[in-house]
Order: C-alpha cells, then structure tokens, then sequence
C-alpha cells in the first residue's frame, strides 16, 4: 500500500513538473514592455546631488514621462505626473525624478528610517535588470522625505531591503513637488561589460491620491517590481568596463554585560573583526568575514507560540544576505534544506567565506564555507563546518534549474561516552534538485523538486526523501494553485528549516475579485485554502480549510471576513498551551471551528491601526479567543510610535484551565535626519514570563559605514528583577580600494 502511495505521489510531482515544462516552452513570445526604452547618453560635465533640478546637465537627457496608472485600476494613465531623467560618467550612474503634487501638497511618511516600508510613504522606486533575465536584479529608491530604499532582487519580483550598499541622494521638497537625485556607483551594481541593454522600471506611489504609477503598463495584480515587465534601458555606448574592485569593512566593538540569573561577574569584552568584498569578475562576488559580529541586528519580533512545531524567523546578517536567494529560495516555507540561521546563533564564527554572482546571463552559482567554533559550556558542542554550493541554469524565458549540496561536519569531535554530555551527529548533508517555473507574462509561476538527506546510520533503504511540486495561475481576477508536498519520515535537513517530517500534504486555493463601480471598494471577493496532511499510510492526520472574503476600499484600508475548520489529530503528546503542564497524548483527535475578521486602516492618516479577532473551539473541547492589532502614530518625519499586542484567552478542562497570554510590544523610532536613527523596542511575552528592552542608536556617518551603540535588558515580569543587561558600542567603516 504503501509504495503504491508512492508511486502516485511521484506521478501528480511529475504531473507538476511536466505542467511546468509546458507552460514555460509555451510562453517564449517577446518581452512584454519591449517596445519601451529609455536612451542613456554620457553626461560632459558635473552632476550635483543636491535635489535642485536646475543642473545644467539634466536638461540635455531624455525624459520618461506618461506613466501608467497600476492602483487603483490599471486601465488609464497616471493622474500625477512624474518625470524621470538619467545620466552616467565613468563612476556612477545618476537619476533625478520630479514627482509632482496633486492638490494637496503635503506627503505622507513614516519616518527617515532607511528601508521605509513601501505602502505607508510617498516614494519614488527604481529597479534594474542588469542581466535583462526578468529574474534578478537591484532597486534603489528614496520616499518624498529623503529616507533611502535599496535592496537586491529575486524570483522577478522580490526585494529583499536587508542588503545596503554605498550610494548617495538628496531630496528637495517645493510647493507643487518634491524633487529626488542619485548618485548609483557602477561598483555597487553588478554587471557584464559589453551589454548594451539593461532591464529598467520606474514606479511612484502617491498616497495622496491612492496612485500607484510605472513607466511602463503592469497588470494591477502584479507589483510594479515585477521584472518581467521592465523596458529597456540603452547605452550610447557601453558601460565603463567593471574592474576588480575591493572592499574591506573593518569593525571594532566593546561590551559590558551582566548575568543576574547566574549571579556571575560584570564580563567585559573587546572585539573586533573584518568582513571584505572582493569582484572576483564584474558579476562574480567572493565575501570574506573574520570573526564577525551581529550585535547591531534588530531583534526578532516575537510571538506567542501556540503551535505544535518549531517557528520561523527570518535571516538579518548583513554577511548572508547578498545574493542570498541562490542559496536559501530552495524548497517551501517548511521544507528549507538551507536555513543560514543554522549557522553562528549562540555559536561563535571564526571565519567564512561566500562565493556568488553569475558566470553569464544564463549561469549562477554559489559556495559558501562557515566555521564555527568549540562551546565549553554544557552544551559541549564541537567546531562545525557548514558548507554548501549550489548552481542554478536558465530555461527558456524566466525559469531556471538549480541543484544544491549541503555539509555539516562536526570536526575533530569524538562521541560522548557519559549519558549526560549532548550528543552531535558527525555529519548531515542533504543534496536536491529543483525547476522553477516563471512564464514571460508572469500570470503561471510553480516548482519540482526532489531532495535526499543522509546521516550516519542512515540505511541505504531507510525513506528520507523529499518529492514536491505546485503550479499557480494568477489572472486580473483569478487565483488559482495546487501544491502537493511529500516528506519522508528519515529526511533530516539539520542545517535547514524542516519542523516536520513523514507526511504527504495537499495545498489547493483559489481567489477571485470582482471590480464593481463603486466609490468606495476598489474590489472584493472570496478566497478558499484548504492544508490537508496524511501520515504514509494515506490517513489523514491535519486538515486546516479557511474560506475568507475581502474587500480592498480605494483609500486602501482593507476589511475581511473568514472561517476555519480544523483537524487535529496528534502524532506525539502536545502541550496546547506550550506552558510546560500536561500534555494530550498521541492518538488524540480534535475537530472546532473558528471565526474570524481583519481590518486595517488607510495608511495616509496619521493614526494608523489593524485589528485582528479570532473565537472559536480548540483542543479538549475548548475555546480560545484571540484579539490582536496594533496603534502607530506618526510626527512625520521624525518620530513614529508603534503599539502591537496580542492576548490569547484560552479555557480548556483541568488541569489547564482558563489561560489568558499576553504579548505587547511599543516600539519608538526617532530619525533625527535620515543618517541618525534611534530606536527602541519593549517586548513583553507572559508565555516566556520576559520583558525586553532594546534600544539602538545609529549614526550612518559614511555611506555603508556606521557607529551603533545597543543597550539591552531582560527582565521578570512578575517584580521586575533583572535577568540579564549588555551594552555595546561598535563602529565599522567601509574602504573601498
């Protein structure tokens, strides 16, 4: 029974696989915007990043105007006017965007804080397709106050705001617009010399009006970041030709900090370290780090764990994140063969290195190398290496193939012969294959992918394979996917993120919207995702079905309502408080209902607010009520408050009870100008029985350079004893040679 389960899973993987082989060898018409060009000329003489548009050498340069309207509806052009204007010398390339007001001339943002969030400020935003492959690439962009946006680019439309690198811009702000420059260094970009054509895209979005506008016409469903509908950007003559180029950022840091807990002494610490940039080709980048620091990271936003598996938090080490998608976009959200947090939290980093860029328009690969350091606590964990090397290979239009190899290798360590000391595998490696479908008109995206994993022990026989795969179609009005997922029991990924195994789960949903004529609501329809698991022998063991309806209004506030059945049936014993009291055992089957709304207000105002409200069953016969949301008001540009909470109220049978659990998080940012931020961050989690605070300030005194100093605290909640304090000044400063 078993195998013939199998075989019909690998037949619907293959059925997906062959789907996508289809759909992208069907889709090889023209670039969609092809007929879009932006000509590029050399400028003579000097170029003034200073927000004043009356620089000699931007009345000589082509403009791009006529944008097109993208939200609130994609079938007219933009009612406010941007025009846009480009230049280059032998160092950088330079823009300059008028952005024009409608009537009312004031513009909304949150703050200056680099990396804005897109939706809550007036921004101009540039991308560019270096390669013109419409899969990756590099966006910069500054919101109407002067905060910079840069990031690096993905699977055609993601960017990902955690890459930073050197560039400069000025903001100028007049009666009847706000006009923006930058200075883009050719050594912050890559590229390949000779290529005459780049992919380029301008969008603006508006509040004021609800406008969200690109030079070119992109589908309302899709983000005006999507480079599948980029045009051209054309060189008089070719880009100066790339150099070697290096860089070395060089940090120094000293900290003071105190275990209350473990009523140890004041430990004082002197650090420093290197990380260095090297252009091994114009688009092949080799990163070096020695003995790094990530004490300046904000801190994970918590949240109150309720479920039966591990969470997720999201990489922010500067160190891996520069062409991080080749990789870490390997699998799905809990299927990760390759998690980087793996690697260096709570574990010292001696050294690493990381090889990644692309050998041509169709080649990408990557080789990463990272070793940790011995622990002496209790832990007793060994030195370990993590490496990995991966490549991805273009196919017809936007897709690609890609292959991988991960190593962990516990080095120099002998197993434990005591039953107390933890013991460490000697080595986990996993390797896989995956195809990823991106038609030209971006409307069909999916995936197939195979993975094995071996350990010591492992059985030549033993199941620990992964077969996966989904097709999406996404239309004006349609939504449509179906993914299937099969997980072997032995399939064990320690250097990825993999919260469970031995299952075969479907994952089918479908949306639809309607466009009334109405003043009020822009569109509105139902949408339907279903998550049903099996164990290996085909009986269900989860089922989560949700039927949701929404309604997106023209100020962009957005209001749904939803209903969820769920099914539980539990494969070991659970806790469903995660309070450490008793557990329900294994075997244990559980069926409730919950309703549910979201709202979340226009984003213009000054107050903002969503609100979040679930009730419904839970396990035992239960209920839990879960009322969440968050409150920010802003003194635009420099101070912005925001209050987020949750409280989970769950009654169950003895010995459990009622539990209400709280989580509350305030968070202040003061951006003094848009080089010196401040910011504090209070969480109080009573499921961790922790109050947090952390406090950073940052003064960007050179481009990519820094002084950060971090306090931090934790604390009892119960009589606010101190659990443990740290203070940190570090300093890093970027030399480019």
């Amino acid at each position: 029974m078993q195998k013939k389960v199998l075989c019909i899973l690998c037949a619907l993987c293959f059925y997906v696989f062959t789907m996508c082989l289809c759909v992208s060898a069907s889709a090889q018409s023209q670039k969609v915007n092809a007929r879009f060009e932006y000509h590029i000329f050399r400028v003579n003489g000097e170029v003034r990043i200073d927000g004043v548009d009356n620089d000699e050498a931007w009345k000589t340069c082509e403009v791009a105007k006529d944008f097109y309207m993208v939200l609130p509806m994609d079938t007219s052009m933009a009612r406010v006017p941007t025009e846009v204007r480009m230049t280059y010398d032998q160092r950088n390339i330079y823009l300059q965007a008028v952005c024009y007001h409608s009537t009312d001339t004031k513009y909304t943002v949150e703050s200056l804080k680099r990396d804005f969030a897109f939706g809550k400020n007036d921004n101009f935003l540039l991308f560019i397709d270096t390669f013109d492959d419409q899969t990756n690439g590099f966006s910069f962009g500054l919101s109407a106050a002067g905060a910079q946006w840069d990031g690096i680019m993905y699977q055609g439309s993601t960017v990902d705001l955690s890459w930073d690198n050197k560039w400069v811009s000025a903001v100028g702000n007049y009666p009847d617009r706000y006009v923006l420059e930058m200075a883009i260094p050719f050594k912050s970009i890559r590229y390949k010399k000779n290529i005459m054509k780049w992919g380029i895209n301008f969008s603006r979005l508006d509040l004021k009006t609800t406008e969200k506008s690109s030079w070119t016409p992109i589908p309302r469903q899709f983000a005006t970041a999507s480079l599948s509908h980029t045009g051209f950007l054309v060189w008089d003559e070719a880009p100066p030709t790339p150099k070697v180029n290096m860089s070395l950022i060089p940090y120094v840091l000293g900290r003071r900090s105190k275990d209350f807990e473990k009523h140890s002494p004041v430990a004082d610490k002197f650090n420093a370290g290197m990380d260095a940039k090297i252009s091994v080709t114009p688009s092949l980048n080799l990163d070096l780090t020695v003995n790094p620091d990530f004490s300046q990271v904000d801190v994970d936003q918590q949240v109150t764990n309720l479920s039966r598996f591990e969470l997720f938090f999201p990489e922010k080490r500067q160190f891996f994140l520069e062409n991080g998608d080749i990789f870490a976009n390997f699998g799905y959200a809990t299927i990760r063969p390759f998690f980087s947090r793996r690697i260096g939290l709570g574990v010292p980093i001696n050294a690493g290195a990381r090889l990644s860029g692309r050998i041509n328009r169709n080649w990408r690969l990557g080789a990463m190398d990272m070793q940790t350091a011995t622990v002496d606590d209790s832990t007793a964990r060994p030195a370990q290496n993590f490496a990995m090397a991966t490549i991805q290979r273009r196919l017809f239009a936007r897709s690609y193939v890609g292959a991988f190899f991960i190593n962990k290798q516990s080095v120099n360590y002998q197993t434990p012969t005591d039953d107390k000391t933890p013991v460490y595998s000697m080595y986990n490696r996993t390797a896989g294959l995956e195809y990823n479908l991106q038609s030209r008109n971006n409307q069909f995206t999916g995936k197939g992918l195979v993975f094995k994993s071996l350990s010591p022990g492992q059985e030549q026989k033993t199941d620990s394979w992964v077969y996966a795969g989904h097709l999406q179609y996404f239309s004006r009005h349609w939504l449509n996917a179906m993914q299937i997922e099969r997980v072997g029991p032995n399939f064990n990924a320690e250097v990825g993120y993999v919260p469970r195994v031995n299952f075969t789960r479907f994952g089918p949903q479908a949306a639809y919207l309607f466009f009334p004529k109405s003043k009020h609501i822009l569109s509105h329809g139902p949408k339907f995702i279903s998550s049903i698991f099996f164990d290996t022998k085909m009986n269900r063991t989860d089922d989560e079905t949700t039927a949701s309806y929404v309604f997106n209004f023209r100020k962009l506030n957005i209001l749904s309502f939803s209903g969820t059945k769920n099914y539980v049936k539990l494969l070991k014993p659970f806790d469903p408080t995660n309070s450490g009291l008793e557990t329900l055992p294994t075997g244990t089957e559980n069926t409730y209902y919950t309703a549910g709304m979201d709202y979340s207000s226009r984003p213009q105002k000054m107050l903002t607010y969503t609100a979040s409200f679930r009730y419904g069953g839970y396990y035992s016969g239960g209920t839990k009520m879960t009322a969440g949301g968050t409150l920010g008001y802003r003194f635009q540009p420099y101070v912005n408050f925001l209050l987020s909470a949750t409280y989970n109220d769950i009654r169950m049978p003895l010995p459990w009870g009622n539990r209400p659990i709280w989580l509350v998080s305030p968070r202040l940012d003061v951006t003094m100008t848009n080089k010196l931020f401040f910011t504090t961050y209070v969480q109080y989690n009573q499921q961790l029985n922790n109050m947090n605070i952390n406090s950073r300030l940052q003064w960007r005194f050179k481009p990519a350079s820094d002084i950060f100093l971090v306090y931090t605290d934790n604390y009892l909640p119960d009589n606010w004893a101190v659990k443990s304090r740290a203070i940190v000044l570090k300093v890093n400063y970027w030399f480019t040679l």
